[in-house]
């Protein structure tokens, strides 16, 4: 029987993280489904979906784990997965949506704009979002991109008008369109 894990890791960045952690799935005999790899800052961040048959698996991946842990200095999590990750989102969605927002850099943009969506039970099945100094001033900009899934029952007029909203009291310009 197969059986699912996700797995995290976070670790100074540096040449050889991504072979760390193909190896400890190669040696535990499991399978990399998905993955998800990025620096931030200093740090490289993964997030792995992995499979594997072996009876065993659990107690393997958690001994790599360790190792990776003490000899390699990377912090890493996993956990099984109850049953086989579906492909699909959680509820029926309609069209894939992008936002992006786009300001001065300041408390509370992510907050605000995930809450609107949040309360709209809109999705984000993707977020990049990064502060850079403007050119000419050294402004910090921040810009916070999302993939989204909309609930088809979703009023797109009334969910606009919201993230509006939040776009006005924040001073940020945002949009909203179809993926």
């Amino acid at each position: 029987m197969r059986r699912w894990f996700a797995l995290s890791a976070i670790g100074r960045d540096r040449p050889g993280i991504v072979a760390d952690l193909a190896e400890l799935i190669y040696e535990c005999d499991c399978n990399l489904e998905d993955s998800r790899m990025t620096i931030l800052g200093s740090e490289f961040a993964v997030l792995l979906l992995l499979s594997s048959a072996d009876p065993d698996v659990e107690r393997r991946l958690g001994a790599g784990c360790k190792r990776l842990e003490w000899e390699k200095r990377l912090t890493v999590f996993f956990r099984p997965l109850d049953g086989e990750p579906s492909a699909e989102p959680v509820a029926p969605y309609g069209t894939p949506m992008e936002c992006v927002v786009t300001g001065v850099d300041k408390a509370g943009i992510v907050a605000r704009v995930a809450r609107s969506l949040a309360d709209h039970r809109v999705n984000i099945t993707d977020l990049h979002a990064q502060s850079r100094p403007e050119p000419e001033s050294g402004t910090p900009i921040y810009t916070l991109r999302m993939r989204l899934a909309v609930p088809r029952e979703v009023d797109l007029r009334a969910l606009r008008a919201r993230l509006e909203q939040v776009a006005a009291e924040l001073h940020v310009d945002l949009t909203l369109e179809p993926a």
